[in-house]
């Protein structure tokens, strides 16, 4: 059997189609629970601690000078990261429990 044939049976299995399937809608659903924390719960939960927008948090490790731009750590940027995985971890996990 070629390798070009075997290939092509493997990847015809239900379970690859089914997990190249998911793998499609996670990521689409990915792009909504990053929306819904940029978007929606973010600028609340700043506004509640004082108008802080999270993305703005950073710490200049090396100045900028001449042509040289600045060494900047976005921990912000991770904080909001964060509130991603946690709504993210919990809508699977949400989802699973309702399936079975």
């Amino acid at each position: 059997m070629s390798f070009l044939k075997e290939f092509r049976e493997f990847a015809m299995k239900g379970n690859v189609i089914d997990l190249a399937v998911g793998f499609i809608i996670g990521a689409a659903f990915g792009k909504i629970v990053s929306s819904l924390v940029a978007d929606i719960i973010m600028p609340p939960l700043g506004l509640l601690i004082g108008a802080i927008d999270f993305k703005q948090f950073h710490l200049v490790l090396k100045e900028a000078h001449d042509n040289i731009p600045a060494v900047i750590m976005n921990y912000g940027v991770f904080i909001q990261n964060i509130f991603d995985f946690l709504i993210y971890r919990y809508s699977n996990f949400y989802c699973d429990k309702t399936y079975k």
